[in-house]
Protein backbone atom coordinates (compact mmCIF):
# COMPACT_ATOMS: atom_id res chain seq x y z
CA UNK A 1 0.00 0.00 0.00
CA UNK A 2 2.89 2.36 1.03
CA UNK A 3 4.38 1.83 -2.47
CA UNK A 4 1.21 1.84 -4.23
CA UNK A 5 0.75 5.01 -2.64
CA UNK A 6 4.29 6.08 -3.47
CA UNK A 7 3.80 5.58 -7.10
CA UNK A 8 0.55 8.00 -7.05
CA UNK A 9 2.11 11.02 -6.08
CA UNK A 10 4.81 10.67 -8.54
CA UNK A 11 4.80 13.53 -11.22
CA UNK A 12 2.83 12.48 -14.38
CA UNK A 13 3.94 14.04 -17.06
CA UNK A 14 2.67 14.03 -20.39
CA UNK A 15 3.66 15.49 -23.43
CA UNK A 16 0.86 17.29 -25.86
CA UNK A 17 1.93 17.28 -29.49
CA UNK A 18 5.17 19.18 -28.08
CA UNK A 19 3.29 22.28 -27.23
CA UNK A 20 2.92 21.30 -23.25
CA UNK A 21 3.53 19.31 -20.51
CA UNK A 22 0.23 18.72 -18.54
CA UNK A 23 0.93 17.73 -14.66
CA UNK A 24 -1.92 15.01 -14.48
CA UNK A 25 -0.90 14.06 -11.03
CA UNK A 26 -1.33 17.56 -9.47
CA UNK A 27 -4.65 16.43 -7.69
CA UNK A 28 -3.27 13.11 -5.87
CA UNK A 29 -0.12 15.06 -5.17
CA UNK A 30 -1.03 18.25 -3.86
CA UNK A 31 -4.78 18.20 -3.65
CA UNK A 32 -4.56 21.36 -6.69
CA UNK A 33 -6.24 20.93 -10.44
CA UNK A 34 -3.93 21.20 -13.41
CA UNK A 35 -5.07 24.94 -14.26
CA UNK A 36 -4.21 25.81 -18.07
CA UNK A 37 -3.33 29.26 -18.53
CA UNK A 38 -5.21 30.24 -22.04
CA UNK A 39 -2.92 33.60 -22.63
CA UNK A 40 -0.99 33.60 -25.43
CA UNK A 41 -1.95 30.13 -26.59
CA UNK A 42 -3.67 29.92 -29.92
CA UNK A 43 -7.01 27.81 -30.22
CA UNK A 44 -5.66 25.12 -31.91
CA UNK A 45 -3.07 24.53 -29.21
CA UNK A 46 -5.66 25.14 -26.55
CA UNK A 47 -7.99 22.44 -27.62
CA UNK A 48 -5.52 19.70 -28.09
CA UNK A 49 -4.52 20.65 -24.39
CA UNK A 50 -7.99 20.73 -23.18
CA UNK A 51 -8.84 17.47 -25.36
CA UNK A 52 -5.87 15.78 -23.73
CA UNK A 53 -6.68 16.45 -19.93
CA UNK A 54 -10.24 16.10 -20.30
CA UNK A 55 -9.66 12.20 -21.71
CA UNK A 56 -7.67 11.32 -18.63
CA UNK A 57 -9.39 12.94 -16.28
CA UNK A 58 -12.38 14.07 -17.15
CA UNK A 59 -12.13 18.10 -16.26
CA UNK A 60 -9.86 20.92 -17.48
CA UNK A 61 -10.14 23.79 -15.59
CA UNK A 62 -8.79 26.66 -18.06
CA UNK A 63 -8.05 30.68 -17.17
CA UNK A 64 -7.81 34.29 -18.77
CA UNK A 65 -10.16 32.75 -22.15
CA UNK A 66 -10.32 35.43 -24.55
CA UNK A 67 -13.51 35.57 -26.51
CA UNK A 68 -12.12 33.83 -29.50
CA UNK A 69 -10.91 30.72 -27.16
CA UNK A 70 -14.28 30.48 -25.82
CA UNK A 71 -15.94 30.49 -29.02
CA UNK A 72 -13.97 27.46 -30.11
CA UNK A 73 -14.16 25.84 -26.92
CA UNK A 74 -17.61 25.63 -27.18
CA UNK A 75 -17.89 24.18 -30.63
CA UNK A 76 -15.39 21.64 -29.62
CA UNK A 77 -16.84 20.88 -26.47
CA UNK A 78 -20.45 20.49 -27.98
CA UNK A 79 -21.15 16.95 -26.10
CA UNK A 80 -19.36 18.35 -22.59
CA UNK A 81 -20.96 20.56 -19.76
CA UNK A 82 -18.89 23.92 -19.91
CA UNK A 83 -19.21 26.09 -16.76
CA UNK A 84 -17.81 30.28 -16.63
CA UNK A 85 -18.05 32.19 -14.02
CA UNK A 86 -20.72 35.66 -15.19
CA UNK A 87 -17.39 38.06 -14.70
CA UNK A 88 -14.26 36.00 -15.00
CA UNK A 89 -12.56 34.65 -18.31
CA UNK A 90 -12.47 31.20 -16.31
CA UNK A 91 -14.31 27.85 -17.16
CA UNK A 92 -14.20 24.55 -16.62
CA UNK A 93 -14.81 21.71 -18.65
CA UNK A 94 -15.99 18.22 -17.34
CA UNK A 95 -17.42 15.13 -19.01
CA UNK A 96 -20.75 13.53 -18.64
CA UNK A 97 -19.38 11.09 -15.96
CA UNK A 98 -17.22 13.28 -14.00
CA UNK A 99 -17.66 13.75 -10.41
CA UNK A 100 -16.50 16.49 -8.00
CA UNK A 101 -15.52 15.43 -4.49
CA UNK A 102 -16.84 17.35 -1.64
CA UNK A 103 -14.57 17.59 1.08
CA UNK A 104 -16.76 19.64 3.18
CA UNK A 105 -13.92 22.39 3.46
CA UNK A 106 -15.86 26.55 3.59
CA UNK A 107 -14.08 29.23 1.92
CA UNK A 108 -15.66 32.34 2.40
CA UNK A 109 -14.79 35.40 0.01
CA UNK A 110 -15.40 39.40 0.74
CA UNK A 111 -15.13 41.77 -1.63
CA UNK A 112 -14.45 45.51 -1.67
CA UNK A 113 -16.57 46.63 -4.37
CA UNK A 114 -18.74 45.08 -7.57
CA UNK A 115 -15.73 45.92 -9.76
CA UNK A 116 -13.92 43.29 -8.34
CA UNK A 117 -16.29 40.43 -8.76
CA UNK A 118 -13.98 38.63 -11.53
CA UNK A 119 -11.16 38.45 -9.56
CA UNK A 120 -13.88 37.16 -6.48
CA UNK A 121 -15.28 34.81 -8.71
CA UNK A 122 -12.27 33.14 -9.72
CA UNK A 123 -11.11 32.35 -6.39
CA UNK A 124 -14.89 30.77 -6.01
CA UNK A 125 -14.59 28.36 -9.16
CA UNK A 126 -11.33 27.19 -8.04
CA UNK A 127 -12.07 26.72 -4.30
CA UNK A 128 -15.37 24.76 -5.59
CA UNK A 129 -13.17 22.45 -7.86
CA UNK A 130 -10.95 21.57 -5.04
CA UNK A 131 -14.17 20.48 -3.12
CA UNK A 132 -14.85 23.03 -0.95
CA UNK A 133 -18.44 25.12 -0.44
CA UNK A 134 -17.91 28.70 -0.96
CA UNK A 135 -20.15 32.14 0.56
CA UNK A 136 -19.69 35.46 -2.08
CA UNK A 137 -20.18 38.56 -0.20
CA UNK A 138 -19.81 41.48 -2.60
CA UNK A 139 -19.48 45.31 -2.00
CA UNK A 140 -18.83 45.57 1.74
CA UNK A 141 -15.48 48.22 1.40
CA UNK A 142 -14.66 50.47 3.55
CA UNK A 143 -16.11 53.72 2.27
CA UNK A 144 -19.18 53.10 4.51
CA UNK A 145 -18.03 50.98 6.57
CA UNK A 146 -21.75 49.82 7.95
CA UNK A 147 -21.90 47.75 4.81
CA UNK A 148 -19.25 45.11 6.27
CA UNK A 149 -21.09 44.60 8.97
CA UNK A 150 -23.89 41.78 8.26
CA UNK A 151 -21.45 40.34 5.36
CA UNK A 152 -18.74 39.26 7.71
CA UNK A 153 -21.55 37.97 10.54
CA UNK A 154 -22.85 35.62 7.81
CA UNK A 155 -19.13 34.45 7.28
CA UNK A 156 -18.83 33.70 11.03
CA UNK A 157 -22.27 31.90 11.01
CA UNK A 158 -21.24 29.84 8.22
CA UNK A 159 -17.92 29.25 10.36
CA UNK A 160 -15.76 29.35 7.09
CA UNK A 161 -12.38 27.75 7.22
CA UNK A 162 -10.42 30.58 5.26
CA UNK A 163 -11.67 33.89 4.22
CA UNK A 164 -10.52 35.54 1.04
CA UNK A 165 -10.33 39.39 1.30
CA UNK A 166 -10.26 41.65 -2.39
CA UNK A 167 -10.42 44.77 -2.88
CA UNK A 168 -8.66 47.49 -5.17
CA UNK A 169 -8.06 51.55 -4.72
CA UNK A 170 -6.29 51.79 -1.26
CA UNK A 171 -6.72 47.95 -0.13
CA UNK A 172 -7.46 48.66 3.81
CA UNK A 173 -10.66 45.98 3.75
CA UNK A 174 -8.44 43.35 4.94
CA UNK A 175 -6.52 45.06 7.81
CA UNK A 176 -10.30 45.85 8.65
CA UNK A 177 -11.24 42.39 8.55
CA UNK A 178 -8.59 40.81 10.02
CA UNK A 179 -8.84 43.37 13.36
CA UNK A 180 -12.56 41.85 13.80
CA UNK A 181 -12.38 37.52 12.79
CA UNK A 182 -10.35 34.84 13.94
CA UNK A 183 -10.31 33.52 10.42
CA UNK A 184 -7.23 33.43 8.45
CA UNK A 185 -7.04 36.05 5.75
CA UNK A 186 -5.96 35.83 2.33
CA UNK A 187 -6.03 39.48 1.16
CA UNK A 188 -6.48 39.85 -2.73
CA UNK A 189 -5.11 43.59 -4.18
CA UNK A 190 -7.55 44.20 -7.28
CA UNK A 191 -6.32 45.93 -10.35
CA UNK A 192 -9.42 48.90 -10.02
CA UNK A 193 -7.78 52.32 -9.06
CA UNK A 194 -6.20 55.09 -11.44
CA UNK A 195 -3.54 57.85 -11.18
CA UNK A 196 -0.26 57.11 -8.69
CA UNK A 197 -0.68 53.85 -7.50
CA UNK A 198 -3.02 52.52 -9.46
CA UNK A 199 -3.80 49.65 -11.37
CA UNK A 200 -4.12 47.65 -7.66
CA UNK A 201 -0.29 48.80 -6.65
CA UNK A 202 -1.34 50.83 -3.92
CA UNK A 203 -3.69 48.29 -2.17
CA UNK A 204 -0.70 45.11 -2.53
CA UNK A 205 1.67 47.59 -1.07
CA UNK A 206 -1.26 48.33 1.70
CA UNK A 207 -2.06 45.15 2.40
CA UNK A 208 1.75 43.88 2.34
CA UNK A 209 2.00 46.74 5.52
CA UNK A 210 -0.64 45.77 7.29
CA UNK A 211 -0.78 45.92 11.10
CA UNK A 212 -3.49 43.21 11.48
CA UNK A 213 -1.66 40.39 11.86
CA UNK A 214 -3.63 36.82 10.47
CA UNK A 215 -3.26 38.41 6.56
CA UNK A 216 -1.24 36.77 3.94
CA UNK A 217 -1.22 38.47 0.40
CA UNK A 218 -1.04 37.43 -3.10
CA UNK A 219 -0.34 39.18 -6.71
CA UNK A 220 -2.37 41.54 -8.11
CA UNK A 221 -6.04 39.80 -9.55
CA UNK A 222 -4.67 36.56 -8.37
CA UNK A 223 -7.85 35.05 -7.74
CA UNK A 224 -6.73 31.47 -8.79
CA UNK A 225 -3.67 32.08 -6.36
CA UNK A 226 -6.07 32.85 -3.52
CA UNK A 227 -8.29 30.51 -4.34
CA UNK A 228 -5.96 27.42 -4.17
CA UNK A 229 -4.47 28.28 -1.06
CA UNK A 230 -7.39 28.95 0.88
CA UNK A 231 -9.14 25.50 -0.46
CA UNK A 232 -6.00 23.63 0.96
CA UNK A 233 -6.29 25.57 4.16
CA UNK A 234 -10.04 24.83 4.31
CA UNK A 235 -9.31 21.09 3.00
CA UNK A 236 -6.88 20.56 5.66
CA UNK A 237 -9.48 21.98 8.53
CA UNK A 238 -12.30 19.61 7.16
CA UNK A 239 -10.29 16.63 7.34
CA UNK A 240 -9.60 17.22 11.22
CA UNK A 241 -13.26 17.91 11.90
CA UNK A 242 -14.27 14.46 10.10
CA UNK A 243 -11.67 12.71 12.17
CA UNK A 244 -12.30 14.32 15.29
Amino acid sequence: MDEAETALKINAIENVANIARLDIGRTVRRGVPEIIFAEGKSSDDLIQICDRIVNRIGRAIVSRVNEEQLHKLNDHFKGHHMEKTPHAATIVITSGDYKKVETGGRVGIITAGTIDLPVAEEAAMIANEMGCETFLEVDAGVAGIHRLVEPLTRMVKNNVDCLIVVAGREGALPTVVAGLVDIPIIAVPSSSGYGYGGKGQAALMAMLQACSLGISVVNIDSGIAAGVVAAQIANRVAKARKSS
